[in-house]
């Protein structure tokens, strides 16, 4: 398997296998006009093994997705075909738009400009809950 370099953009590492799409999904990898690269099952000394998702675009891309579907996971941010910055992702304290809720009675069900936003009430068990219902995310 032959893939480029990145010359300017990202590599998000260590994701835990089989969540590789779904982060694709979440962040709307799918919308961009650059190349993306999804490399699934890849062995790996440290988790046995992992998903890579290589992107090659100077964009912004929103860390709480990656944070909220795999914490833990590695966000290497290359310039000009060196790395410049590695970081290691945790939950993020709230969520903003990545997740819906699902009460019907919640105000963002009724009045479709609110945001969705969720606050992380559980760090240990990544339980998040709606700042408006306090419905739990599923």
């Amino acid at each position: 398997m032959n893939i480029d370099s990145i010359t300017n953009g990202f590599v998000i590492d260590h994701i835990t296998a089989g969540r590789g799409m779904k982060l694709y999904d979440l962040l709307g990898l799918d919308n961009l006009d650059c190349s993306v690269a999804i490399i699934k099952n890849v062995a790996s000394k440290k988790m046995g093994k992992k998903d890579i998702i290589k992107i090659d675009a100077d964009i912004d891309i929103n860390i709480d997705v990656i944070g909220y579907v795999d914490p833990g996971t590695t966000v290497n941010i290359i310039k000009n075909c060196q790395l410049v910055e590695k970081r290691t992702i945790e939950l993020p304290q709230m969520l903003t738009n990545v997740i819906k809720c699902k009460n019907p009675r919640c105000i963002t069900s009724t009045e479709q400009e609110i945001n969705h936003v969720f606050k992380l009430t559980d760090k240990d068990n990544g339980v998040y809950r709606c700042i408006y219902c306090e419905t739990q995310a599923k």
